[in-house]
């Protein structure tokens, strides 16, 4: 009960005093419980007869403590919440005479509490809490955050943790194996901000731009040192959220949100139409040399994988309108707008390393001739298909991929998203005489973005729709012996070529099959998931029973033992 004393209040001390130095301890006692107890003159009659139910004065005083403390956080709530001009004067000065007493457990909410409601705690009030592991823990997220703006560190020790958690939860649901739809791409904006983390650091900053800034900095620092994208979605969601739960205090002063506002609408939609589009180019073009650090955080949102998605997305759909129109791409300004961002997007890192705030110059190759090559494939690609509906038996035969896509590919970040768009949008359409040609040349794209969980997530999604066309021996080879086996050394290939057996197993050639599942045998060296999904999938396979196939019914008919018909004499 340490703190009684400095109030005026006997307690342990006075007590102990008064034994020391007495004669009669008993009567010390009563002498003690008489002085402090509750002076109510109508009680002191009652107080027997709580002798005769068994009832201890310590249960009855202690019955008495709650009640009056529940009614006094109940008034301090009430007075916190109204309009009068001198409730924080009121406050403070309540908190001035009651912290000494904020390491007795019983009165310690009280005092927590009207800290809870000040929105200015004295420094050293605030030192005793953070110094006091038992106090930091029980108090409430308000007095931390007036603790944490003042220390970075300790604010950095609170949501490291949440990074940590974030990041796993991100890449478990890209390994997910137990969903062969498109699961990543495919959640809404605002149902991917209702994650504990997300709503969690949104709590922990509430209004408080000094933290939210720290935020920020912390997820910035965090992405140059692993290049994980996942913290520039998270950079995103934290601003959307605030967005959602109105606080205007931060939203209002981040150069970023009117920007990011649009394009998660975009994501939303999977499409930027023309009205976003202009929106996001008012934006861009709005921005001054003054506000190099804002082109930064831009690049980093756009760095997003569900932008680069929605982009990429859009850019493959503007490019097949300017195939129906019969235009150029180079004259096509929604497009150049698309790649633009992309540009932006797939650059984050560079320009926050580098920290040269400056829009990167897109190559006029990507629009005149990579462009213009990738839409000689998309006619190719149309017109094959167009012929084997018409006739099966006269196939017109591919013509040979452009030199200049392949080079293009293999040096430009830009044009490997926009030819893995393609990719997947062949492999959803199910044209496997286009999957074929198209997919042993991916591998020689840039490996980094190509072979990257997000795309090899996305390309998986697709592939495994495709489902018995895996009984084709070309499709195979071009999609396990030309793009995946090659690059099973890295596990994160290894792992998501074991998500597209899992769905595709029951119609790969055995022969075949067994090949890859030898090929692919996880060593020691490999991580426990992927020896873990390995052992799952084999024995899915060894489980897997193919359906009979039915037996024509035997119909019970009258005219079963009539003889056939025979031709007539001439």
């Amino acid at each position: 009960m340490a703190g009684l004393e400095e109030m005026g209040i006997p307690g342990p001390d006075h007590l102990r005093e008064a034994l020391t130095n007495c004669t009669d301890p008993l009567s010390a006692i009563e002498e003690f419980q008489i002085q402090n107890g509750i002076l109510l003159p109508s009680l002191r009659p009652a107080l027997p007869f709580l002798d005769l139910h068994n009832v201890q004065r310590l249960d009855f005083h202690q019955s008495v403590m709650d009640e009056l403390r529940d009614r006094l956080l109940q008034r301090i709530s009430e007075v916190a919440e109204s309009n009068d001009k001198g409730r924080f004067k009121m406050l403070n000065e309540l908190l001035n005479k009651c912290f000494p007493v904020v390491k007795v457990p019983a009165l310690r909410p009280v005092v927590l509490c009207i800290m809870k409601h000040l929105p200015k705690i004295k420094h050293e009030y605030l030192l005793v809490v953070m110094e006091n592991k038992t106090l930091y823990k029980e108090a409430d997220v308000e007095v931390k955050q007036q603790i944490w703006q003042d220390n970075q560190a300790l604010f950095g020790d609170e949501v490291s943790p949440l990074f940590g958690k974030y990041i796993e939860d991100r890449e478990e649901l890209l390994f997910n194996h137990e969903n062969g739809d498109q699961v990543f791409f495919s959640v809404l904006p605002k149902t991917r901000r209702q994650d504990e983390v997300v709503q969690r650091l949104a709590k922990m900053i509430g209004n408080n731009i000094k933290l939210y800034d720290m935020v920020l900095q912390f997820l910035r620092t965090l992405y140059l040192r692993t290049r994980n994208i996942h913290y520039c979605t998270l950079r995103v969601e934290l601003l959307m959220v605030l967005h959602d739960n109105d606080v205007n205090d931060i939203v209002a002063v981040d150069p970023c949100h009117k920007f990011t506002w649009c394009l998660d609408a975009c994501i939303r939609e999977r499409f930027v139409d023309v009205k976003r589009a202009r929106e996001l180019q008012v934006f861009l073009d709005g921005l001054h040399r003054s506000h190099d650090q804002v082109l930064g955080d831009l690049s980093m949102i756009l760095c997003d994988p569900h932008a680069i998605n929605t982009l990429a997305l859009s850019a493959m759909r503007a490019l097949q309108m300017t195939f129906s129109c019969d235009g150029l791409p180079r004259n096509n300004d929604e497009l150049l707008l698309l790649l633009r961002m992309i540009y932006l997007g797939l650059g984050a890192w560079n320009m926050i390393d580098s920290q040269y705030f400056k829009e990167p110059k897109m190559d006029a190759n990507l629009v005149t001739r990579f462009l213009p090559c990738l839409l000689s494939l998309m006619v190719d690609d149309q017109q094959n298909t167009l012929t084997v509906r018409k006739s099966e038996d006269d196939v017109r035969k591919a013509e040979p991929l452009p030199d200049y896509l392949l080079s293009a590919c293999r040096d430009n970040s830009v044009a490997t998203t926009i030819f893995l768009q393609y990719v997947c949008l062949v492999a959803e359409n199910k044209d496997q005489t286009a999957l074929c040609r198209v997919m042993p040349i991916l591998s020689s794209c840039d490996t980094d973005i190509v072979y990257d969980d997000m795309s090899l997530h996305s390309l998986v999604s697709q592939l495994a729709g495709l489902g018995e066309a895996f009984s084709q021996k070309d499709l195979c080879e071009a999609v396990f012996d030309n793009f995946f086996v090659p690059f099973i050394s890295r596990e994160n290939v290894l792992r998501h070529l074991l998500r597209l057996l899992w769905w595709v197993y029951r119609y790969v050639i055995p022969v075949t099959l067994d090949t890859i599942m030898e090929q692919i045998k996880p060593n020691n060296q490999h991580s426990e998931a992927v020896r873990k999904l390995y052992k799952a999938l084999v024995e899915r396979r060894e489980s897997y029973q193919p359906s009979p196939i039915p037996e024509p019914e035997q119909l019970d008919s009258p005219f079963a033992s009539v003889p056939g018909a025979t031709p007539a004499s001439t």
